[in-house]
C-alpha cells in the first residue's frame, strides 16, 4: 500500500515505455496515461473520445504486515516477503509479466494478506484486466479500509463501464479527507465518468473545483490541467483549451502530446 515515502510511478505516455503491457488486449484500450487521439486540424478533439488517463499508480516494495501473517510459520514468512519483495520489483521496473506469474499462485493462497491482493489488483490493471484488477482491489479495500487505491479501482469500473460504481468510489474517496494527489487523480477519474455519460459540462465543473492555482505544480496538477483542458476543447471552448495546454506546456513541455495539441488548436509551442 502506499505510505510515506513510497516510490511514486510517473504516468507514461502511449504504450507505456515500449510495450511493457503484454497481457490480452484489454476490454477497452487504456494504457496509463492515454493520450485522447490525435486531435483533427480543426483543433476539436474527435466526439465521443473517452480520453481516458489512468491514475498514477502509488507503490513501494511491498513490506509484510506482522499482524497478516499472525501465526504462520517463520519459514513460510520469509518465502513470502522474498516473493512479494521480488514480485514488487518487477512492478516498479514495469516487468508486469513477471510480477504477474508471482503473484498468481501468492494471491490465491494468501487471500486475506491485503499486501499480496494490493500488488495483484495493480498488476492486473497495469496489464489492463479490469475485471480482475477490480475484484482484487475491492477485496484489498475491505482488508484494509484503505482509500489510496481508490482511484485505481474507480478506473477499473470506468474502463467497463460500471459509471455508477465511479461516482459511488468518487463519493468514498472525497469524504475520507485523503492526500492531494489521490483526490486529484480520484477527480479526474469521476470526471471522465461524466464525460463517458454526455456531461461535459458537469465534468468541467468538477474539474475546475480542483487545485488548479498550485504555487509548485506536481504531476497530479498536470494531470488534472490536462483533463480539463482536453474537456474544454471538446466542447468547443477553444481559447481555454488553448490556455490550458500552454500553461501545461510551460511547467513541462514534454508532458504527454501538449505539443501536438496546441498546434492542432493553432498554437504552435515556440
Amino acid at each position: 500500500m502506499a505510505r510515506k515515502g513510497a516510490s511514486v510511478l510517473r504516468p507514461i505516455p502511449g504504450a507505456d515505455r515500449g510495450g511493457a503491457y503484454e497481457a490480452n488486449v484489454p476490454e477497452r484500450h487504456s494504457p496509463r496515461p492515454q493520450p485522447p487521439p490525435a486531435p483533427e486540424r480543426t483543433g476539436r478533439a474527435p466526439q465521443g473520445s473517452s480520453s481516458r488517463r489512468r491514475p498514477t499508480v502509488r507503490l513501494e516494495v511491498p513490506q509484510l504486515e506482522p499482524v497478516g501473517v499472525r501465526g504462520m510459520p517463520a519459514p513460510e514468512q520469509r518465502r513470502l516477503a522474498q516473493r512479494l519483495r521480488e514480485a514488487g520489483e518487477d512492478f516498479l521496473a514495469e516487468r508486469f509479466g513477471d510480477a504477474l506469474v508471482t503473484l498468481r499462485p501468492l494471491a490465491s493462497r494468501y487471500a486475506a494478506i491485503a499486501e499480496v491482493q494490493e500488488l495483484y489488483g495493480l498488476t492486473l490493471y497495469r496489464l489492463g484486466r479490469w475485471t480482475a484488477a477490480a475484484n482484487r482491489l475491492e477485496q484489498y479495500e475491505q482488508l484494509t479500509g484503505a482509500i489510496d487505491q481508490l482511484p485505481v479501482l474507480a478506473d477499473c469500473y470506468r474502463a467497463l463501464g460500471r459509471l455508477n460504481e465511479v461516482h459511488d468510489a468518487w463519493d468514498r474517496l472525497r469524504h475520507a479527507d485523503p492526500d492531494a494527489q489521490t483526490i486529484t487523480e480520484g477527480r479526474i477519474v469521476a470526471a471522465g465518468a461524466l464525460a463517458d455519460e454526455g456531461r461535459p459540462r458537469d465534468a468541467i465543473r468538477l474539474l475546475e473545483a480542483g487545485p488548479l492555482r498550485p504555487k509548485r505544480p506536481k504531476e497530479h496538477h498536470l494531470r488534472l490541467w490536462y483533463a480539463l483542458a482536453d474537456l474544454y476543447d471538446r466542447v468547443g471552448d477553444l481559447q481555454r483549451a488553448r490556455r490550458g495546454f500552454a500553461r501545461i506546456h510551460t511547467v513541462e513541455p514534454g508532458f504527454v502530446d501538449v505539443q501536438e495539441r496546441l498546434a492542432a488548436l493553432g498554437l504552435g509551442a515556440d
